[in-house]
């Protein structure tokens, strides 16, 4: 039972990880990037090819990452996002899910639709048994865990605590006035973009390995991103993290206790949850 949650936990931590992108550009920029799952199998595959093909470590292929999606989130911001950000969000919708569907095609026809194998350093291998091996922990999940931690006060700092952050939120609230007080709006749309991009990237490094990688993989993790947003709400970091534990652990513990319903429980949970509260679980109330 413990080694369950501790699965469901790591799994929970991945989805945030991937997904938080997708909550700060829903949440803080108002856009809805259903291409979001590309930019993390742009990072896992980064991470695969630099490892098979370059030699390099684990490690370095990690940070490595998150930069290369970071630079390519920059680069289509500016060509691209950026002419979206006004339109109604059926065509941001239509306009990111086109872009899914060519990176799916171009994954395929450069890389092929071969499942993608992920070699872990011998110190990330291991796995330690507790209480007579009533609770198991593998090492590479305890080292997600503790990234995602990081990651999640990091940015809630960041957002909450420095100037960066104030700018955002003044942007987002109305771009005229903000530039007209001498803020950079589309610079700092441009960063906090290329950041959540990177995130994505982040996240698909680290799960390819747990996930299993393919050029299929931002089509079939796109509904968990978007489910991890819905529930957990766009109007802070804390809830998509909360609600990602959440489906996380009800995932794992579903699929073991009552494999025949496979995700149906994941899917059960997102609709309860919604009729109870339809903009989130840790979304702020109004009132």
């Amino acid at each position: 039972m413990l080694t369950l949650l501790f699965d469901g936990i790591a799994y929970g931590m991945l989805l945030y990880l991937m997904a938080i992108g997708l909550s700060i550009t829903m949440g803080l920029m108002n856009f809805i990037n259903l291409a979001h799952g590309a930019f993390a199998m742009v990072g896992g595959y980064a991470l695969v090819l630099l490892m098979q093909h370059a030699g390099w470590p684990f490690l370095l292929c990690v940070p490595v990452a998150f930069v290369l999606t970071a630079c390519l989130g920059l680069v289509l911001e500016v060509t691209l996002y950026r002419r979206m950000y006004d339109k109604p969000h059926l065509d941001q919708v239509l306009f990111s899910i086109g872009l899914t569907f060519m990176a799916v095609a171009a994954v395929d026809f450069a890389v092929g639709s071969t499942q993608q194998l992920v070699q872990l350093p011998d110190y990330l291998k291991g796995r330690t048994e507790w209480w007579d091996g009533a609770l198991g922990m593998g090492h590479y999940r305890l080292a997600i865990i503790f990234v995602c931690v990081v990651l999640a006060f990091a940015l809630q700092w960041l957002l909450v605590n420095t100037r960066y952050g104030a700018q955002l939120r003044a942007a987002v609230d109305d771009r005229t006035v903000a530039s007209a007080m001498g803020i950079p709006v589309n610079t700092i749309f441009m960063t906090t973009f290329a950041v959540g991009s990177g995130l994505a990237g982040l996240g698909g490094a680290l799960s390819a390995e747990v996930l299993g990688l393919d050029p299929t993989f931002p089509l079939k993790f796109m509904v968990y991103f978007l489910i991890v947003v819905a529930v957990g709400g766009t109007s802070s970091l804390t809830g998509p993290m909360l609600a990602a534990l959440l489906l996380g652990i009800a995932d794992v513990a579903g699929k073991y206790y009552v494999p025949k319903l496979g995700a149906f429980i994941v899917y059960a949970v997102m609709v309860l949850v919604l009729m109870w509260r339809p903009q989130g679980l840790f979304a702020r109330s109004n009132a």
